[in-house]
Order: C-alpha cells, then sequence, then structure tokens
C-alpha cells in the first residue's frame, strides 16, 4: 500500500486524539513535505510519514515506538516507511539508525518544530513573519522550549549534512504555508 496522509490520518484517527498531539503531527507533516521539496523528493509520501511518526505514542508515551511496527505493518503500510518512522526514534528508544534522507529529515524536524512553534506563538503574527533569525535566538536560549531537545536537533543536521539554520528556515517556510491549520497564524489587531 502507498501511505497518503489520507490514509495516514486515517490511521491515526483512534490513536492521536489529543489537540496538542495532533497539531504535532500537522507541525512535523508540514517540515517534512518542505524537506521532501528541498530533497527533490516526494513531498505528498513524507508528509503521510510526517503525519503517522507518532501513531503510538498517547496510548504508550513510555514505550514510545514499541507498539508501532507491528501495528503499522499489519495495516499494510511499508516496512520502508514504518522504518523511517521508527527511527526517528534513535538512541531514545529504538536502535533503528536513520540512513535515507526520509529517515535523517524526521529525525531531526521531530523536535524542531517544537520549538519553531513555541517561537511562532509568542509573536502577534506568529509564523506568518518568524524569520531565521528570531528562531536562531530562541534556540540558543536553553530556558526557552526547554523540553525540546537541541541535542537531538543538531544531530540531526549533522546526519543531513546541513545547518540548523538552513533545516529552521526550510520547516518555518513549510509550517508557514498552513499558519491557520496549526493554530500558528498570530493574533489579529484589535479593530
Amino acid at each position: 500500500m502507498e501511505l497518503t496522509l489520507e490514509k495516514a490520518k486515517e490511521l491515526n484517527r483512534d490513536h492521536v486524539t489529543k489537540e496538542n498531539l495532533m497539531i504535532h503531527s500537522l507541525n512535523v507533516c508540514y517540515a517534512m513535505e518542505a524537506m521532501a521539496k528541498h530533497f527533490g523528493a516526494d513531498p505528498e509520501h513524507w508528509k503521510a510519514v510526517g503525519y503517522l511518526h507518532d501513531f503510538d505514542y498517547e496510548e504508550y508515551p513510555e514505550e514510545h515506538l514499541q507498539h508501532t511496527e507491528r501495528e503499522l505493518l499489519e495495516a499494510g503500510v511499508s516496512e520502508e516507511d514504518v522504518r523511517a518512522i521508527m527511527s526517528h526514534g534513535y538512541g531514545i528508544c529504538t536502535d533503528v539508525e536513520p540512513l535515507t534522507d526520509m529517515e535523517k529529515s524526521l529525525f531531526a524536524v521531530d523536535e524542531l518544530t517544537g520549538i519553531i512553534q513555541a517561537c511562532a506563538r509568542m509573536r502577534p503574527n506568529g509564523i506568518t513573519d518568524l524569520k531565521v533569525k528570531s528562531f536562531m535566538k530562541k534556540f540558543k536560549d536553553k530556558k526557552f522550549a526547554a523540553k525540546c531537545d537541541r541535542e537531538l536537533i543538531l544531530k540531526g543536521c549533522d546526519l543531513l549534512g546541513m545547518e540548523l539554520p538552513e533545516v529552521a528556515g526550510i520547516c518555518i517556510d513549510g509550517m508557514r504555508k498552513h499558519a491557520e491549520e496549526i493554530g500558528l497564524a498570530g493574533t489579529p489587531a484589535e479593530e
């Protein structure tokens, strides 16, 4: 079965129900779409993988990715796509090393989108006018979005052979196109 965003949403429907996790799935989905375009890959396919990456997290936060592989394979998701999803937990909760551009991108953008989201939420115009320079300032502040693992993000960028500002810029642009849907369009000015 070819994994589409529609199929990924169908698979997640009963597993990812909390709003914050649904938004995170969309953030990663749109960041992955942008990364796919950067690498000349299939954006629709990467979006679907990004959307599905936290399939078991809500039900098993302490056993993340331990309940993903079998269920997704049984649902007809390809071994390649399941491997990509498993690889985003490399060194944390799996030993599946990210090897392809898609796997390395998912590994890098998972945590990265959390900091981008936090930056955008602090701005009156949300992500619509967020610049990489502003993001980098917040990234360097370890107290800001402290739960987002900066070492993992940097490791992901290293795996990609890219600098953080470039990866962040690609992700910000990808997420910006969907600002309304992901709740990062900012707050309208008072009339």
